[in-house]
């Protein structure tokens, strides 16, 4: 099967603890760039080493390289910038740290230091190499853009697209066959109904907005080659084990599956916040993969397996068992902070999957 698989995952994992240490030893300038890139590089080998034993056949180097899930990856981008604000983004019951990205120049891609990133990946994992970078709906959605900077709205989404088209490009020609755009934008601004009402308020059609965000991305992806599989995890936000919206995604549906150029959806499917699976009515593709996320990674106990078996059993009146697959509706840690379980768990929940995928498949 290519890519998604029936057993797979978001991404992301906790870090170690002898990685966050080294990190803050960094930080206090106890330590090289070259000695920290030795200990990530040692500590991702491990992780490569325990994906492969676990049977999992997409592999990722844990965004261990990274603090967050996506403004590390934009603050990359010509143009691009990352500042300090004065709070953090709200989820429930806490907060992240305070950053976040604005565009201060014509956006584009010329280089990328996740390129070095990824080349080491596939160094030591070759074909099952998968990248996980944000979708350009995340600078869109989540970056300001200064006065002056461009011309009309048109400009500013076709250099977006263009630079996003350019990336694509540099990581295939690196190795990557299995690239994954992650896109909370879909769940957290359309899904909602308090965010849809605060749109509207701000004088934003989000039917607009909808069409804006999907243009984007197939321009984005258009003309790839024809051996780079690509998929999108939309989720409801996941910083320590917490959650920003909650929301069904019928709003999104149609969009989502029937206009959008992507192989695979990874779908949060963990708890009620989530809606149903009558959406997934909309699921005419047959060449088009839904990857169900039945098991959370917010916390560390086993969910029941008749219940997920079940599950998956409910999700087949929509869409073929042979498109559907398993994973976890989210990754471990969006950031470096990681979510509220021990590696052992998280590495219990992986094993979940697979077998029970082996079981199904």
């Amino acid at each position: 099967m290519a890519a998604p698989f029936h057993a797979d995952h978001v991404g992301s994992l906790l870090r170690p603890e002898r990685l966050k240490v080294a990190r803050q030893q960094r930080a206090q300038g106890k330590l090289s760039q070259a000695e920290l890139r030795e200990i990530e590089n040692e500590e991702i080998t491990r992780v490569v080493q325990k994906q492969r034993e676990i049977g999992l056949q997409g592999v990722t180097d844990g965004e261990f390289r990274r603090a967050w899930w996506h403004l590390d990856f934009l603050e990359g981008l010509d143009g691009v910038e990352g500042y300090d604000t004065e709070q953090g983004m709200k989820f429930h019951n806490t907060q992240t740290k305070s950053r976040s990205i604005r565009v201060v120049n014509k956006v584009d891609f010329t280089n990328h230091p996740m390129l070095d990133d990824f080349k080491f990946l596939y160094s030591i994992a070759g074909a099952q190499s998968k990248l996980a970078i944000p979708s350009p709906s995340m600078l869109h959605m989540r970056g300001e853009v200064m006065e002056g900077v461009y011309e009309s709205e048109e400009a500013y989404y076709d250099d977006l697209a263009m630079a996003y088209k350019k990336a694509i490009r540099a990581f295939y020609d690196a190795g990557c066959r299995y690239l994954q755009l992650d896109d909370t934008s879909w769940a957290t601004s359309f899904c909602s109904q308090e965010a849809l009402e605060k749109m509207r308020a701000q004088g934003i059609d989000p039917e607009e907005r909808k069409a804006i965000n999907a243009e984007i991305i197939n321009k984005a992806l258009a003309d790839r080659p024809s051996d780079l599989r690509v998929t999108m995890h939309i989720c409801r936000g996941n910083f320590r084990s917490s959650w920003m919206t909650s929301g069904g995604y019928e709003p999104v549906a149609e969009v989502l599956f029937g206009q959008l150029n992507i192989d695979g959806f990874f779908l949060e499917y963990d708890t009620d916040r989530a809606g149903d699976f009558r959406p997934l009515r909309f699921v005419n593709r047959p060449d088009l993969n839904i990857v169900l996320g039945l098991v959370t990674s917010k916390h560390g106990d086993l969910e029941n397996p008749d219940d997920i078996k079940r599950r998956i059993e409910e999700a087949t009146k929509y869409v073929p068992l042979e498109q559907l697959c398993l994973s976890p509706q989210c990754g471990f840690a969006s950031t470096e902070e990681g979510n509220l379980l021990t590696e052992d768990e998280q590495w219990a929940k992986l094993q979940f999957v697979v077998d029970l995928a082996n079981q199904f498949w």
